[in-house]
């Protein structure tokens, strides 16, 4: 009996994926059955899964996949490393919150992509260029959650914290960081899906590695079968990805009573 809620909770997972795959099929169908567009047929299911199982077992999956997780896993880091504080600040001053708002918000709204130019010309390597737009895509969802968070906490926590004598950093580890974690993470999280999206698009620069130069190359060499299961690795990295941060909010967070 216990498996029937197990079994309920599945079963809407599981038509959903077949739903996704039936659209895939049909489209591939119609685009087979055009003559004019006959020639992408390769993006039907079986081609593509084929072609999908064929570099999960020669191993060309990890060969495209780890400098496209390196580079997003330094360009969140860097989004961490500048957010965190800022986002502190503006969340506890009110002065650097009027100050900053209306250019960060002006900033947030430019797409990453748009920096490119300039992130060509400013350093040196291509790597360290997509790092770049990696970071100024994640850095925006990472500040406002960690100031909206802090603006949320009650403040008569601080007032019994400066009453007990807690210096300055018992303040931000016993107090701030544990009471905003929630927060943190869940913008965290969202930056990690921006930054997923720009990433690809961004390996269209002169590097010769990574899932978005998979996808360039594959398109030069016309293989379409190669395109679209290249396009498969990224969905499930990147949903692998927001599953595991998922589970790390609910394993490592706490629901705080207003």
């Amino acid at each position: 009996m216990r498996l029937l809620p197990k079994l309920s909770s599945i079963g809407p997972t599981i038509l959903g994926i077949a739903g996704l795959f039936v659209v895939w099929w049909a489209g591939a169908w119609l685009i087979a059955s055009n003559p004019s567009t006959a020639s992408f047929s390769d993006f039907a299911p079986g081609p593509t899964l084929n072609r999908f199982w064929d570099i999960v077992t020669s191993g060309d999956i990890i060969t495209m996949s780890l400098p496209s997780l390196y580079r997003i896993g330094v360009g969140l880091l860097w989004a961490c490393i500048i957010g965190l504080p800022l986002g502190i600040l503006i969340g506890a001053n009110k002065l650097a919150r009027a100050t900053t708002n209306i250019p960060f918000q002006f900033l947030r709204m430019i797409s990453p992509l748009a920096w490119m130019p300039i992130a060509v010309l400013a350093f040196e390597t291509w790597d360290a260029a997509i790092i770049f737009l990696v970071a100024i895509a994640a850095v925006w969802p990472v500040t406002f959650a960690t100031a909206n968070g802090l603006r949320k906490v009650d403040p008569s926590w601080f007032k019994v914290a400066r009453n007990l004598g807690a210096k300055p950093w018992h303040m931000l580890f016993v107090v701030v960081l544990p009471a905003i974690a929630q927060d943190v993470l869940t913008g965290i999280r969202l930056a990690l899906g921006v930054a997923w999206i720009v990433l690809v698009p961004a390996e269209y620069l002169g590097v010769t590695s990574g899932l978005g130069y998979a996808i360039n190359d594959a398109r030069d060499t016309i293989e379409y079968d190669l395109l679209a299961a290249v396009v498969l690795v990224i969905g499930l990295i990147g949903f692998a990805l927001d599953y595991t941060f998922m589970k790390m909010i609910e394993r490592y967070s706490w629901v705080r009573e207003d």
